[in-house]
């Protein structure tokens, strides 16, 4: 039996174990997967250690800091700077990016021509996958952040194509919301359990132009959503991205 698993912390919020042990069951596949939350990255050489992984999906706060324990990236994942799939091979750990695919598979159908300004709510390594995704739909992308002076931050060796501008919450002006028309949450604020928070964007001011993405994928409609809906905004959840990135990632393992 193969063994596969998902690291990162908190695990609570996952759908990981209940998509990849449904597909294994529906498709006579002989392997399991398993959450692992770790509350501390420096564990995780241990965990490779004790299992024989085939291999593992890397969710936050962890995919960043897990680079420097890889043998290597692909190219998504040395441009966004973040690792959310590690393939083992030969005892060596590689690490790839399969939220970017994710993301830009759900999100490419249903754009419009004016989408062309996204504002990323958040600056960890999904927003940095997202970021990614954006160039590649040739959609400009500014970060929003809390601290956004010390932002951006990336691991020894991983190299991003040009760094985008950071602005915080603060900087949100009704200018700023009326030309960003397309605005992505990639934070975890609003993820179950703590299904009462949303980020902090002035959300008096979005309009039927806006068009608000959320990573997040349980619950299934986050504060950050009914806030769009409320106002007219089009809206889409994370689940989509969550399906596309799995089938990648299950690829990768295969190869």
């Amino acid at each position: 039996m193969k063994h596969f698993g998902i690291i990162g912390y908190p695990l609570e919020h996952s759908f990981s174990a209940q998509y990849f042990n449904r597909k294994f069951k529906e498709e006579n596949i002989d392997a399991e997967y398993s959450l692992y939350p770790l509350k501390d990255i420096k564990d995780f050489p241990l965990l490779i250690e004790r299992h024989q992984f085939a291999g593992l999906n890397v969710t936050m706060p962890y995919k960043q800091s897990v680079i420097p324990f890889l043998a290597g990236l692909d190219e998504s994942a040395r441009e966004s700077g973040a690792v959310n799939v590690i393939s083992i091979r030969d005892g060596l750990l590689w690490g790839y990016n399969t939220d970017a695919i994710g993301f830009k598979d759900s999100l490419n159908p249903i754009l419009r021509e004016s989408d062309k300004q996204a504002l990323v709510l958040g600056t960890g390594g999904a927003a940095h996958a997202i970021a990614y995704a954006l160039r590649v739909l040739n959609i400009n992308a500014t970060f929003v952040s809390r601290q956004p002076a010390t932002a951006c931050g990336l691991q020894p060796n991983v190299r991003r194509r040009s760094p985008l501008p950071v602005i915080s919450y603060h900087d949100l002006t009704e200018q700023v919301m009326a030309t960003h028309p397309l605005i992505v949450n990639c934070t975890p604020l609003g993820m179950h359990p703590r299904t009462e928070n949303k980020p902090p964007i002035p959300y008096e001011m979005l309009t039927a132009a806006h068009f608000l993405y959320d990573c997040i994928y349980n619950p299934e409609e986050t504060l950050f959503l009914k806030e769009g809906i409320r106002r007219g905004c089009r809206t889409k959840n994370g689940i989509e991205m969550l399906h596309g990135q799995a089938r990648k990632a299950w690829e990768i393992w295969g190869e």
